[in-house]
C-alpha cells in the first residue's frame, strides 16, 4: 500500500526539499506543488514529491491517527 505521509520541511533548494518526521528525512520534490512552501511547513510527501501543504495542526492530527492505526511492522 502506497500513502502520502505529512512531513516538515526542514531545508529547500530551489524546488527541492528536505522534509522530516519521527527523525526519518526523505528528499521530495516541489515540481507538483502549485503552492508557495517555507521551512516548517508540512507537506504531504508521495513517491518522491511534495502533493499537498498542509496546517501543523491538521499534519500533526494525522501523524498521531496514523501511528495509532499502523504499528511498526506495517511501515516497512
Amino acid at each position: 500500500m502506497c500513502l502520502g505521509v505529512p512531513m516538515k520541511i526542514i531545508s529547500r533548494n530551489g524546488d527541492e526539499i528536505v522534509a522530516e518526521i519521527d527523525g526519518v528525512r526523505k528528499e521530495a520534490s516541489l515540481m507538483l506543488l502549485g503552492e508557495e512552501v517555507a521551512l516548517g511547513d508540512y507537506v504531504i510527501v508521495h513517491a518522491g514529491f511534495a502533493i499537498s501543504r498542509l496546517n501543523e495542526e491538521y499534519a500533526l492530527e494525522t501523524l498521531a491517527l496514523m501511528k495509532e492505526i499502523y504499528s511498526p511492522e506495517d511501515m516497512q
